[in-house]
């Protein structure tokens, strides 16, 4: 049973990793208010209007570009590596004492120890199972 939990416990510490060292863009592509595409990893492709570039040839009024993409990058961390000395003296106590009384979970009582020896048996003056006439066979 200990192995089996310290096997999910590695396990579960690895996807912490590297989930905190990953990271990952989200485009979103929006025309007007309105959220048309959202892509992971890449670049939202839009709704395709595209609105024309102003020249200096054209002489035409042209309209404000209704579309906007908007990025939101979440970055991982990059550094996995604390320092000691940043830890405070409450977190170092509070770590000390953590790792000691985990450590007092798993030791056990002496084999040979009997917690009833104190105890007498009690006196029984009748038999039960004779009493009700109930036999096992």
């Amino acid at each position: 049973m200990k192995k089996i939990f310290h096997k999910i416990a590695s396990l579960l510490m690895a996807f912490v990793v590297l989930l905190s060292t990953m990271s990952f863009t989200v485009d979103m592509h929006y025309c007007g208010d309105t959220l048309v595409e959202t892509a992971v990893f890449h670049k939202a492709t839009g709704c395709g209007m595209k609105m024309q570039k102003p020249s200096s040839k054209d002489c035409e009024i042209i309209k404000n570009n209704c579309c906007k993409d908007e990025q939101l990058v979440l970055n991982g961390q990059e550094e996995l590596q604390l320092k000691v000395d940043t830890i405070s003296f409450d977190q170092q106590l509070f770590i000390a004492s953590f790792i000691f009384s985990y450590q007092q979970l798993f030791k056990g009582f002496d084999k040979n120890s009997s917690f009833y020896k104190n105890y007498k048996v009690p006196l029984v003056s009748r038999q039960r199972y004779k009493l009700d006439e109930t036999y096992l066979i």
